[in-house]
């Protein structure tokens, strides 16, 4: 891996340890997300809680969603949600 590669991926390591820290003191709005209602439950969680409750119901490794970077975790998800919607219409996109 080139020294580039590896002091982005420091840097955002530790930028993100500081939001996540940051975000711990923030109280989120409640309610639909892009009109998708929440559960309470969900609504209840932190991002540690979140990411643990993901794991679990894809049978991922404890920390394995958690440790992921976040344009990963946004490609991960938007797979998954592609799949689950082929099964559902039997479409591909």
């Amino acid at each position: 891996m080139r020294l580039t590669q590896w002091l982005r991926r420091k840097l955002i390591s530790t930028m993100g340890s500081v939001y996540v820290w940051l975000d711990k003191g923030l109280t989120h709005p409640t309610g639909s997300i892009l009109g998708v209602e929440i559960d309470d439950d969900f609504e209840e969680m932190g991002r540690r809680d979140l990411c643990r409750h993901i794991e679990k119901k894809f049978g991922w490794d404890e920390d394995s969603f958690w440790s992921l970077e976040s344009t990963q975790k946004i490609r991960l998800c938007s797979q998954q949600a592609r799949n689950m919607l082929a099964m559902v219409t039997g479409d591909e996109e």
